[in-house]
């Protein structure tokens, strides 16, 4: 006969998941250097991040770089550097990922760049600040809502299962206890329901206070043209498809790299998603800045492309690891999908997962 104490183990399984969940969402939700907004004050590199990614990173870097002269792009998308010095370590990873010859093609420069420490460090410093959400806690937050919907699980059985054994005696079953029990966790699931996107509502007040439909001109642009600042600070904003590039051959090649990504990052999501099952988003692979969802929802991209806008805004890009990277745009990262994400791609960590 089934008595009323057997629903101890799943009250007490439920109540553990009950408090977890919503405890790994308010971390993810936790910012641990709150400062305020800096409006139309924040750096040309963090700009880009913010609105489109990693991959917008090295959109807007790469430009910079071949508006100095520093770099040329050929008619097969090869990159030559022609000397100078890098002005940043985003810079420095460019010429870093050029190697000892200083070629390389756009496409996997692309891909090494956006995956180097010093992008990564961008997207750590910006959920510092609470403009971006840290992937690593989102995807924590997300598989910590999976023991509950397994308590739940348990709970719907044991009452199934108490009156299948009851035997009709006296001493029958209480349904209350179930029934307070399955509120308990159904009110859980709400609280802890999955944050959308990587942009804060913080970091989504920022891009509209720099995004005003006036040409914005980052201070730390480092261009001798003022014209120049201005498309850098068009680049960061919305992406290269809407910075009105007058070089179409080299646009045309960056648009190429960006689209030989996002097919990069759906092979490589295919094939994580094939293993997630084994490693339930353990630490062994841990999330970066390159492969969390899209803030905007968009459809397919690699780890930040350019072409759209971005992590959080209206089209935006960033990391999906199913169809976006951190920073894709209408092709998030991404991140698609992050993402990032705490650790740098540079330490170790498995980007456009």
């Amino acid at each position: 006969m089934w008595h009323n104490t057997y629903f101890l183990v799943p009250a007490v399984l439920l109540v553990a998941a009950a408090l977890y969940a919503p405890q790994t969402k308010q971390a993810a939700q936790r910012v641990p250097q709150a400062k305020g907004l800096p409006g139309r004050g924040l750096p040309l590199l963090d700009t880009a991040f913010l609105s489109g990614g990693p991959g917008r990173v090295f959109d807007t870097a790469f430009v910079r770089m071949h508006q100095s002269g520093r770099v040329v792009v050929n008619r097969d998308g090869l990159v030559t550097l022609t000397g100078g010095r890098p002005y940043d370590s985003v810079e420095e990873a460019i010429i870093e990922a050029l190697g000892p010859a200083g070629q390389r093609e756009l496409a996997p420069l692309r891909r090494a760049v956006m995956r180097s420490a010093a992008v990564q460090k961008l997207g750590d410093g910006l959920a510092h600040r609470g403009l971006l959400r840290n992937p690593v806690l989102l995807r924590r937050a997300k598989v910590a809502r999976r023991p509950l919907w397994l308590a739940l699980l348990v709970v719907v059985l044991s009452t199934v299962l108490a009156y299948v054994l009851d035997n009709g005696e006296a001493d029958r079953p209480a349904l209350w206890i179930p029934a307070v029990l399955l509120i308990v966790g159904l009110a859980s699931v709400i609280v802890s329901w999955p944050l959308k996107g990587r942009i804060t509502p913080a970091g989504r007040r920022q891009l509209a206070l720099m995004d005003t439909g006036k040409p914005w001109t980052p201070a730390d642009a480092v261009t001798p043209l003022a014209t120049g600042a201005a498309l850098l600070g068009a680049i960061a904003l919305g992406g290269l498809a809407a910075s009105g590039l007058e070089d179409a051959e080299l646009q045309e090649a960056m648009l190429a790299a960006a689209a030989a990504e996002e097919e990069a990052a759906r092979v490589a999501a295919g094939m994580a998603s094939s293993t997630a099952s084994s490693s339930s988003g353990s630490s062994s692979n841990p999330a970066t800045w390159c492969g969390a969802s899209s803030d905007s929802g968009s459809s397919g991209s690699g780890c930040g492309s350019s072409s759209g806008s971005g992590c959080g805004s209206s089209s935006g890009s960033c990391g999906s690891s199913s169809s976006s990277g951190c920073g894709s745009s209408s092709s998030s990262c991404g991140s698609s999908s992050s993402s990032s994400c705490g650790s740098s791609c540079g330490g170790g960590s498995s980007c456009g997962s």
